[in-house]
Parts: C-alpha cells; structure tokens; sequence
C-alpha cells in the first residue's frame, strides 16, 4: 500500500483545493476569450485566489514556515525564515491563458538552504509528481525515475523560448538551438517550466535547460529531478540555480556531455 510522506501529503491537500479553483477558472476562459477586455484580468485573479487558498491550508498545517510565493500579497514577508514555501500557483500563466490544458501548481520546501520536498500538480489532468527527501519521487502513487537514454539522437530534450518582456536573449537560444537541434529527437517548448522538469524527474523528458527563471518556477522540480536520480547543474559552474534562474537538468547518462554542450554554446 502506498503511503505518502508528511509533507507531500500536507502539500496534496493544499495543492488539490487550488486545483479545484484553478479548473473552475480555466472553464471560463473560452467564453472569455470573445470579450473585448480579455481574459487577462480574470486570470490573475484566478492566480492570485490559488495562492491565497494554498498559503491558508499550508499555513494551517505548518504554522512555523515562510513563503516565497510569486505573486505579492498583504500577508507579512517571511521568505526569509529558515523552513520555507516556495510556491508558484500557476505556472504556466500564458497556456492558462489561451485555453492550453498544460499549467500546475508548484510548490518545494527548503530547510537552511536545502531542497527537501516539492510537489507539481496539474489540475487538468489530475497528474501529480511529488516527493521528500530520502522517500523517493512519485508520479501519482508510482515510483518515479529519470530516464535511463544515453543516446542524443533518441532524447526528447525542452526548454524555453524569449516572449516579451522575458529575460532570455534570442541570440543566445537561437545558437543553444543551432547546437542541440541536430543532435536530438526532438525540443519541446511546453510553456511551463515546474512541468518541465517534472517530465525530466518521471522520464518523458531527457533533459531541460533554461534561463530567466525565478525561485518559484523550479524549486520543486529541481527536488524532483534529483529525487528520481536525475542531476541538476547550473549554466555557470559554482552558481546557485535558485538564485541565477539558469539551469540543465537531465537524467544521469546524458548529464555531463549536455551540461558541457550547453556551456560551450555560450563560451563560444
């Protein structure tokens, strides 16, 4: 019988009621795409009312733990405390958007500095990647493993694409792509970074690289990935992922020679 950990369970609960509020919301927005002000308000409400129910019941449980959430609200600023939440309610904000099934609920947990947990939860398609530390990663209530290709031209790799106001230069992904599009099956641009690296951490991904992130968009799937046995590096050696926003993730084979091929793009 499965069982799952503490914490992932106190994450569920939470990550669950948002969902239920997040698939009201995404209901309405083909209706409101034919409206001359747009969905673009409507959706961040709909942003803003998750985050609000997942700091409740997340609250309720761990009354002891800061939020580092995306969204500001009138709560007091604990991000800085030792045990905290790092929480995007909707990732994936521009899929939600245009009707696009493909966003989720991210949240991890850091302990003095250490990812220790994180959960990733499409509401959708009800689909949940989750683990804690020492406990393993789980897709729903199965185990979870990267992939095990070691093969480029048999991987399906992701990664993000500039769109306006993001901070990725064009120049540099367009020669990250000249590189690594030859090389592999297939790039996906998904829209959704905490999903894309959940795909890594269950294997439907090989490997994923990205820049311009924020805490909230991978704190969990960095845990995820490293869960499931997949290895987590940032562009530049000795930086921290979390704060520079630029990582490479992928299953253990391929690690070393994509992190290589990434970072000799942008020494090139």
């Amino acid at each position: 019988m499965f069982v799952r950990p503490a914490l992932v369970n106190v994450m569920m609960r939470a990550a669950e009621k948002a969902g239920k509020s997040l698939r009201r919301d995404f209901g309405e927005v083909e209706q409101l795409q034919v409206s001359r002000k747009g969905p673009a308000d409507f959706v961040s409400a709909a942003d803003l009312k998750a985050q609000s129910i997942l700091r409740e019941e997340l609250e309720k449980a761990r009354p002891d733990f800061g939020f580092l959430m995306e969204e500001k609200d009138d709560a007091p600023d604990t991000s800085q405390k030792a045990e905290r939440w790092i929480i995007d309610p909707l990732d994936g904000t521009t899929n939600f958007l245009h009707g696009v099934p493909h966003f989720a609920i991210s949240i991890g947990v850091e302990r003095e500095g250490e990812l220790v947990a994180g959960l990733i939860y499409n509401p959708v398609t009800d689909e949940t990647f989750s683990g804690e530390k020492g406990a393993g990663a789980f897709f729903n209530n199965k185990r979870m493993r990267v992939s095990g290709r070691k093969d480029l031209a048999d991987c399906l790799m992701a990664t993000g694409l500039p769109f306006k106001g993001s901070r990725k230069s064009v120049p540099q992904i367009l020669k990250e792509l000249d590189v690594v599009l030859p090389q592999v099956a297939g790039v996906r641009r998904a829209g959704a970074a905490a999903l894309d690296l959940a795909y890594v951490a269950a294997g439907r991904f090989d490997a994923f690289w990205e820049t311009g992130l924020s805490p909230w968009d991978m704190a969990a799937g960095i845990f995820l990935v490293r869960e499931a046995g997949g290895y987590v590096s940032p562009y530049v050696k000795g930086d921290n992922p979390l704060k520079t926003g630029a990582l490479i993730a992928s299953n253990e084979a391929l690690h070393d020679g994509f992190v290589r091929m990434i970072r000799g793009v942008q020494a090139g």
